[in-house]
């Protein structure tokens, strides 16, 4: 058994989450970790006590009767290790200094950027330096807070937190639809001129969802490809061809008639939106607020568009 100065604090942390989340994916939400990086941490801690912590079913996870008892002193051991935090760091809660962001070029323009213009004018202390790139870049040697991504993130050692969704939408001009027809069923766009993205790892291959939960994938050849989302849809604008963007970047198009949304009873899977930090044990007052900050951007068009 280690010492007690040799135990990983996160370790602790871990397993106190999954004891009150009931589960693993619960409680990597919760630590804003991925559920792999949770599970990592109870196994090496249950390695390093020598003992069961957790029972594993399908269904729960549940404390052993040893896993109750030392989730007992755990819990007692963390809420001391917060207070004395919140003691020391009262001071820390306004966010200062300056926030260092990387987001995509695309979502960076349409979502972020009014986001920091409404952070900075509640908190006009703050300074703010955002570096948009489609390129995913290392976090630590970058010097960044805090990284905003959208898609599916890939397995990584870093934190993440879940922040909201998108929907992908299928969309042409209205020249291109009276020169070539409008496509009704996934299918139809095998026969249809396609604009790729070439960033995407699949970009030919589309599986949709149709209201009754059926399920269609579609090869479509591309006429048109090329790297930049900024650069597709204005081939899209201009007649080129059918593609696929995320709505953020098509919504305004749609409702200015510029481009005519395609398959309305068919949907593509809904990406997601993350906060992506370097796996520090501490998130400073400036991010937290930023991130809490976005996420209410977010829900507030969320339920705009309900409306």
């Amino acid at each position: 058994m280690p010492a007690a100065s040799s135990v990983n604090l996160n370790r602790l942390a871990a397993f106190a989450a999954v004891v009150e989340s009931g589960s693993f994916t619960a409680a990597a939400e919760k630590l804003g970790l991925t559920k792999a990086m949770v599970s990592q941490h109870v196994s090496r801690l249950e390695k390093e006590l020598g003992t069961s912590l957790l029972t594993r079913t399908t269904r729960r996870v549940a404390p052993t009767e040893a896993g109750s008892a030392f989730y007992a002193d755990c819990a007692q051991a963390l809420n001391g290790l917060e207070a004395a935090v919140a003691r020391v760091g009262g001071d820390a809660e306004l966010p200062t200094g300056t926030l260092r962001l990387t987001a995509a070029e695309d979502y960076g323009a349409a979502v972020v950027v009014p986001a920091i213009a409404g952070f900075m004018s509640k908190y006009p202390a703050m300074k703010v330096e955002l570096v948009t790139t489609d390129q995913v870049v290392d976090l630590v040697s970058g010097r960044f807070d805090l990284a905003i991504r959208t898609g599916w993130l890939r397995d990584s050692s870093l934190r993440a937190t879940r922040l909201g969704d998108f929907d992908q939408i299928v969309a042409a001009a209205p020249a291109y639809l009276k020169k070539f027809g409008t496509p009704r069923r996934p299918a139809d766009l095998a026969k249809h001129r396609w604009i790729a993205i070439t960033v995407l790892r699949n970009a030919l291959t589309w599986t949709f969802t149709s209201k009754d939960a059926k399920t269609q994938t579609v090869r479509v050849s591309a006429a048109l490809s090329t790297n930049s989302t900024a650069s597709l849809r204005a081939f899209m604008r201009e007649g080129a061809g059918i593609s696929t963007l995320p709505s953020y970047m098509l919504d305004a198009d749609i409702r200015a008639g510029r481009l005519v949304r395609l398959l309305p009873n068919w949907t593509l899977p809904q990406g997601g939106v993350h906060a992506v930090y370097p796996n520090a044990r501490y998130t400073s007052a400036k991010v937290r607020a930023f991130v809490d900050f976005l996420r209410n951007s977010l829900l507030s068009e969320k339920v705009k568009d309900q409306r």
